[in-house]
């Protein structure tokens, strides 16, 4: 019966010595990057849910600006044929052989109904512009949670290169994007 050699790869061999030694001494450079890569990818869980809250957030408030303005615009319509009609009302009014007094009136109601479109129009396009207003200061918070999101992912990318590369300074670098990560979400959190 042929027996079987297997050569193992120079890679194969400094990956088994280096887990071996790992876990006989204990690495406490690897577990302390496994621990920060996890409370890291936490951090950006939640960074994450925020950043995806407020994006619908402001979407709605878009959307109900939209509904608005709509409102708005039909009223504007109401108004621009009241408009006409008061206008009519007064041309018919100066016509001979019809009752002057009747299209006198019925300019004045004209009028009055338009003046009450006007003004419900107005409060109409005040309320889109507060909830533009109200959607941009959203948007922007968005913003800060997805820049906050972004900075944790470097950094959970840094911390697998530090584990791979076992540099100090990389480790260094990769809680600063942390740092910067977490600074920018509290900057989110407080509507900065």
């Amino acid at each position: 019966m042929p027996e079987e050699f297997e050569v193992p790869s120079p890679h194969e061999h400094h990956v088994k010595h280096a887990t071996h030694n790992a876990h006989a001494h204990g690495d406490g450079f690897a577990s302390k990057i496994a621990v920060m890569t996890a409370v890291m990818a936490t951090i950006g869980a939640l960074l994450s849910y925020q950043a995806g809250s407020t994006e619908s957030e402001a979407a709605m408030d878009k959307n109900n600006a939209a509904i608005e303005k709509t409102e708005a615009s039909n009223e504007w319509n109401y108004y621009q044929a009241k408009s006409s009609r008061q206008n009519l009302s007064e041309l018919a009014s100066h016509l001979p052989g019809l009752d002057a007094a009747h299209y006198v009136a019925e300019a004045q109601r004209y009028k009055d109904q338009k003046e009450e479109a006007r003004k419900k129009a107005e409060a109409l396009e005040k309320e889109a512009r507060e909830w533009d207003a109200k959607s941009e200061l959203v948007l922007h918070q968005h913003h800060r949670w997805a820049q906050a999101m972004t900075a944790i992912q470097i950094a959970i990318s840094l911390a697998a290169i530090t584990l791979l590369t076992r540099k100090e300074w990389l480790k260094r670098v990769s809680y600063c994007a942390a740092g910067a990560g977490v600074l920018i979400g509290s900057m989110a959190w407080l509507h900065i």
